[in-house]
């Protein structure tokens, strides 16, 4: 209740500045800016007065006559200035005595209307010019993500400027600044570089996530591709890099877009934490909770598009606060009550977009101005997600195709031992033999038997006895190389396939090998239990023989060894 109460008092305080009066005005005597060589950035903070316009009708002409009739004030960092319906004028005077190139820097996207009056130094015409929302990027003044003009140079003669605002259902709180060309040109580089590494990011790990989903049938990795477009196309409306360079011309898209993406990307974040989190693995309702609140933001996102009002927008940021702190509380229920190994990973990749994210939403309820944090905190911490998210659900995929990929050899390959099925011997002895005849070049196989097996199996029962079986598999592996094969054909009997050209040595050394890892101790089984392997060693092929005929001669050869017999090894043909 207190959470719920908290929201619905944020809601009405966004709502409530609609209406809250321009602070009162008070004389602002008009300050001449010097524009000197070594300042690269000044503020308009202290150095410009304002007037909010009411009618949203004066004109430049008219605003110049009244002068200082009308009620200018000085404006201060950190104001907020409510226009639904208004314009804000901004008046201040640069002299610019070294002609260097200055511009006027209106310092964050998606402002609705920008425009900059002068007048012409040589002949005092009227000059003016516009950016913002309204007009495409590529016609304005200087085309990039903020409105930026270029300030008449009349040397040390003062030059009075003016800029009209108009922004609506938000309050305008942006930072005006001075900057000289090489203070520009940095600070559009930086940015450049930047979001091209945030988007280029993006890009990458959207695709190779949809790729991974389409490969594996993975749901997270698909349900993270969508998440982590969404989150991108919301910063690349947010930021103004989307009329910069994608819909320059689509101008009733732009100006939506900055409303309507933020709740789609809050709704694909909810969806993303609801799939790796699997809340109806703890409560059905909890689950109908999700859903409906994904529901609702979607709902909000179509309400606001149709009604774009004030409060409309102010109830969608006040969702977004909703799912921001549902998902933190998914990760939590998993964190405390699941037993997901990964979760921690997964709510440590969550972090930095859940705090960043604060940022914005109370920017678009009005409760904080623009700033840096706001601007960018979100694409910071998008940019530390997904890198970490990428890799808490590899790992998690990984675990699950490896049980898939387990249960699925289980067709070709013994459940105990995780050696090949008997059925595979005959084919491949087959193929070895044919190769074998060709190139004249012999192969080995090898039957083992594991002589102590019932002897452990009656002494220290089944589990001891299936431990000594696994143990038995694994000094198979080890004795063996990739091309060779390794086969359990019975309880206690296996096979090794030397399928390489081998020799007489090398097949009675691989058989030594066996026997003396066999005699020593191994930590799985208990006290002094050793395996004890009897193997009968034949070269093929042997007299044309076939592989089935092969196999039975060298089993008859290894039963003629008795369980206790000094000698493991019997070369059956050399």
């Amino acid at each position: 209740m207190g959470l719920l109460l908290a929201l619905f008092v944020l809601l009405g305080a966004s709502i409530a500045r609609a209406d809250e009066p321009t602070p009162p005005a008070s004389a602002a005597p008009a300050v001449t800016i010097q524009l000197q060589p070594q300042q690269r950035t000044i503020s308009l903070d202290g150095r410009s007065r304002y007037w909010v316009d009411k009618t949203a009708m004066a004109t430049p002409q008219q605003v110049e006559a009244a002068g200082d009739t009308l009620p200018w004030a000085t404006r201060r960092p950190g104001m907020s200035f409510n226009l639904d319906g208004k314009a804000l004028w901004f008046e201040f005077d640069v002299a610019n005595p070294t002609g260097q190139r200055w511009y006027v820097d209106v310092q964050s996207s998606g402002i609705d209307r920008v425009q900059m009056f002068y007048r012409a130094p040589e002949d005092g015409h009227w000059v003016a010019q516009e950016a913002g929302d309204t007009t495409p990027v590529s016609d304005w003044p200087i085309p990039g993500r903020f409105a930026t003009f270029e300030i008449a140079s009349a040397g040390a003669k003062p030059v009075r400027l003016w800029l009209r605002i108009e922004h609506a259902r938000v309050d305008f709180a942006s930072p005006i600044v001075l900057l000289n060309q090489s203070a520009l040109v940095g600070s559009r580089e930086r940015e450049q570089f930047l979001l091209g590494g945030y988007f280029g990011l993006a890009l990458l790990i959207a695709i190779i996530a949809a790729a991974n989903a389409v490969a594996y049938r993975d749901r997270n990795f698909g349900v993270y591709a969508v998440y982590v477009a969404a989150l991108a196309a919301g910063q690349l409306a947010y930021l103004g890099v989307g009329a910069q360079h994608l819909w320059v011309y689509a101008l009733k898209w732009n100006e939506a877009a900055t409303f309507v993406l933020p709740g789609v990307s809050a709704a694909a974040a909810l969806w993303f934490a609801r799939t790796v989190t699997e809340p109806g693995r703890f409560s059905n309702a909890l689950d109908l909770v999700v859903w409906a609140l994904i529901a609702a933001l979607l709902g909000a996102v179509a309400v606001d598009t149709v009604v774009a009002s004030r409060a409309s927008f102010a109830l969608l940021m006040v969702l977004i606060i909703v799912a921001l702190v549902l998902v933190a509380g998914l990760i939590a229920l998993v964190w405390t009550q699941g037993d997901d190994a990964h979760i921690r990973v997964i709510a440590l990749g969550f972090l930095p977009v859940m705090v960043a994210a604060v940022f914005p939403v109370l920017r678009g309820l009005n409760l904080i101005p623009t700033s840096d944090l706001t601007r960018y905190a979100l694409s910071g911490g998008a940019a530390l997600e997904m890198p970490i998210l990428f890799y808490a659900l590899s790992m998690r995929g990984s675990l699950r195709r490896e049980a898939q990929v387990r249960a699925s050899a289980l067709s070709g390959h013994d459940a105990l031992t995780g050696l090949s099925h008997a059925r595979t011997l005959l084919p491949r002895l087959e193929d070895a033999l044919k190769r074998a005849r060709s190139l004249k070049h012999p192969c080995a196989l090898l039957a083992v038997r594991l002589a102590n097996y019932e002897a452990v199996a009656s002494q220290f029962g089944r589990e001891v006895a299936d431990r000594m079986l696994v143990v038995a598999a694994a000094l198979l592996r080890n004795a063996i190389t990739d091309i060779d094969l390794a086969v359990r054909t019975g309880e206690r009997d296996f096979a090794l396939l030397l399928e390489g050209p081998t020799t007489t040595e090398n097949a009675i050394g691989r058989a030594q090998q066996l026997v003396a890892s066999g005699l020593r101790h191994h930590d799985a089984l208990p006290g002094a239990t050793i395996l004890k392997f009897n193997i009968a060693v034949a070269l093929l092929p042997e007299n044309g023989l076939d592989a089935a005929a092969s196999i039975k001669w060298l089993l008859e050869a290894l039963n003629e060894i008795r369980p206790d017999a000094r000698k493991a090894i019997r070369a059956v043909n050399f």
